[in-house]
């Protein structure tokens, strides 16, 4: 029985034991339906030999050559990860378009007595239903942009929104990068279409009558970009900025970018890496303060000869007469909670 994709909000609602990708593991890396785990029947070079000999040889020798490795790969897989499964256990399984590879396990699946289904189109359905979620249909909520210069905590605000039941989608997290050159986190980005694919599931997820708050970004998070669709309706939603002395941004980023702080490469790397923007003796004033450990006053120097000036630029462009803005005297841990009340209140507000 084949299952078919209808919408997002279907795939985020599937009841199955185990959603199962048996591509590759460098196609099940680059993206995957939400949940799955990969139990390839072909593995990476394996698949690229039986498509080698498909094109180069013989479509029936690579098809022989393919089907053997798949019962071998699907035999290791039986007496490991799924040597404890019970009767009962209801798996839904898939591969790229949902031809032979998904088909060919499946039917092993259902030969030992489990309750199998595929997904029609395979991983092409999922990836269809994505890019018309995030490049063709507009946002349906009422956006307010979360804005302020760098240092104003608007992703820790963004999450503490969330925490008083407004809507939020937190595109760094997605991302997984803060959005600047020291933005880097542990772990990586993911690809461009996995990094879309979260952003569909959040999309579905919104509550189009209820105002919905995203992070002021540029079109590109780190190595990703964020979709024409959503940049437009960004790039004309009222802002919310926040607006606090630099002293207390300094203070917080040095406070919340202590991983950066503490590696003493990665800190002078992305120094060097702003080198073409500044003259030498300012490069070499901030290695030294980084060298020293002074990470707030190199902080405040960056932000005053850095960000600060870029963000006044792009302000300018995008400014217009339904913003509001909200002043943070401190940035303080416990100057948050309150400071995140007034911003709720004033999204609401100013959403349309």
């Amino acid at each position: 029985m084949a299952l078919i994709l209808r919408s997002i909000a279907d795939v985020a609602a599937l009841e199955y034991d185990a959603v199962i990708d048996v591509r590759s593991p460098a196609e099940f890396a680059e993206d995957h339906l939400p949940g799955a785990i990969n139990l390839p029947v072909l593995g990476d070079d394996e698949r690229a030999r039986v498509g080698t000999i498909y094109k180069q040889q013989s479509p029936f020798l690579a098809r022989k050559i393919g089907a053997a490795l798949v019962a071998r790969n699907a035999a290791r897989h039986l007496e490991g990860p799924l040597a404890e499964m019970p009767g009962a256990w209801r798996p839904l399984v898939y591969c790229w378009r949902g031809g032979q590879r998904s088909g060919s396990f499946a039917t092993i699946l259902a030969q030992v007595g489990w309750r199998v289904e595929l997904v029609d189109g395979g991983y092409k359905a999922w990836r269809k239903l994505v890019v018309d979620a995030v490049q063709h249909q507009p946002v349906t909520a009422p956006l307010v942009v979360l804005d302020g210069n760098t240092g104003t905590a608007k992703t820790e605000l963004l999450g503490l929104m969330a925490a008083r039941d407004l809507q939020v989608i937190d595109l760094e997290g997605l991302a997984n990068h803060r959005g600047s050159l020291f933005g880097d986190r542990p772990g990586g980005q993911p690809s461009q279409k996995a990094f879309e694919g979260r952003l569909a599931l959040a999309l579905a997820a919104i509550d189009p009558a209820r105002p919905l708050v995203v992070e002021a970004e540029s079109s590109r998070i780190g190595d990703l970009s964020v979709p024409k669709q959503l940049w437009a309706a960004m790039c004309a939603a009222p802002r919310l900025r926040i607006e606090a002395p630099r002293a207390a941004r300094a203070d917080y980023l040095a406070r919340t970018y202590r991983d950066v702080a503490d590696d003493a490469g990665r800190l002078g790397e992305t120094i060097d890496r702003l080198a073409p923007h500044h003259p030498r003796e300012r490069i070499a004033e901030w290695h030294a303060l980084a060298g020293a450990g002074a990470f707030a006053t190199l902080a405040g120097a960056l932000m005053e000869h850095h960000y600060d000036p870029r963000y006044e630029s792009h302000r300018a462009r995008f400014a217009g007469a339904d913003d509001s803005v909200v002043a943070a005297p401190g940035l303080a841990p416990a100057d948050l909670p309150p400071l995140a009340d007034r911003l709720a209140a004033e999204a609401v507000r100013i959403a349309r």
